[in-house]
């Protein structure tokens, strides 16, 4: 029965020292690095150089792609890559589609009758300002 207390205690332990966010986990892990990774400041003259020289080259995989891709398979690839993303989509229920659509009517109508009556008033504005009948 020990055993069992000192599992629970330990998982319980485990939760309370695991990050809540996506910043403390990076913190986390960034601490556990071994040193030679953590910083670049304390490396040798020939190091630096050497990762100086490798930027600005493309990758290897760029490289080997010269020949040009067909438009049958760009929009193949396109339309695969849509039903993919239409898959994700969280769809409406009927109760709800109707509910939001009046809600947008209603939106809609009261700010097309608002517009209107802005309208009508600068019109009368204007008119009167002017001296226009």
């Amino acid at each position: 029965m020990s055993e069992d207390r000192e599992q629970e205690q330990g998982g319980e332990r485990d939760d309370a020292n695991r990050p809540s966010s996506a910043a403390a986990r990076r913190e986390r892990r960034a601490s556990s690095r071994p040193a030679g990774r953590k910083g670049r400041s304390g490396e040798s003259g020939a190091n630096s150089t050497r990762t100086t020289e490798s930027k600005g080259r493309p990758t290897p995989s760029r490289d080997g792609r010269q020949g040009r891709v067909s438009l049958f398979r760009k929009i193949g690839r396109f339309l695969r890559e849509v039903v993919a993303e239409l898959r994700k989509v969280i769809w409406p229920t009927r109760k709800s589609l109707v509910t939001y659509t009046f809600v947008v009517l209603v939106f809609v109508s009261v700010m097309v009758a608002f517009v209107a009556g802005v309208d009508v008033l600068f019109a009368k504005g204007v008119g009167w300002l002017f001296g226009s009948s």
